[in-house]
């Protein structure tokens, strides 16, 4: 199956495939890969959301704007979900090599690489959060329950970037770093994570108020 896993993509494949190369115990596609893929999701019921909601006035220009970026989020997290399988090949070949110099320095690279990836794909996460949150507030009644579901799909996608990002940080102690130097040489990575952080916050603050606005009269 690792031979197919890897001719199996976001963009060519149907969902059974999909999931099934996922289902695998080959690691590419891997948990980054569904980060992808969840982000997709929640960019795709926004883009739905937003299809079925009306606005007058200047909304109807913050509502267009939304639908274009969260369709291009879409098209976005699938091609970062490839490429994160793709990451994923390298990171796990990279160990399977023989210790010494060349297998560091081809940990080190894989790691950052994968790092980069993770990075990449939380910060677009977090972008649409703000999206979401107005739908949220904007968006029509009767689709509530989607844009929860699409803020749950946003959450999976930033917790696992950023699990995926500590982790190949975490990985270039097997480069022959120590934690002090990764920090030192990758700040951006670091600072990312603390955005993400703040992003689990955000996204739970968020379904935390749509989930009390939307409950019946009188429900706790």
């Amino acid at each position: 199956m690792s031979d197919d896993s890897q001719a199996v993509t976001t963009q060519s494949s149907t969902v059974e495939d999909w999931t099934q190369a996922l289902a695998q115990s080959v690691g590419s596609p891997g948990g980054g890969a569904g980060a992808g893929v969840m982000l997709a999701i929640a960019a795709s019921l926004a883009s739905m959301v937003a299809g079925y909601t009306e606005a007058d006035g200047h909304q109807q220009h913050e509502l267009a704007e939304i639908h274009t970026r969260v369709r291009a989020l879409r098209e976005a997290a699938l091609r970062l979900a490839d490429e994160d399988a793709s990451a994923s090949r390298n990171f796990g070949a990279a160990f399977r090599l023989d210790p010494g110099p060349e297998r560091e320095e081809a940990i080190h690279r894989a790691s950052v690489d994968a790092a980069k990836a993770s990075a990449v794909l939380g910060e677009r996460a977090i972008d649409a959060i703000a999206d979401l949150q107005w739908l949220a507030a904007n968006g029509n009644r009767a689709l509530v329950a989607d844009v929860v579901v699409a803020l749950g799909a946003l959450r999976a996608a930033v917790t696992g970037a950023r699990t995926n990002l500590r982790f190949d940080l975490a990985a270039l102690t097997s480069a022959g770093r120590t934690p002090d130097q990764i920090r030192e040489e990758q700040p951006a990575l670091w600072r990312t994570i603390e955005s993400l952080d703040n992003a689990v916050d955000r996204i739970d603050r968020l379904t935390a108020d749509v989930n009390h606005r939307s409950a019946p009269d009188g429900a706790d």
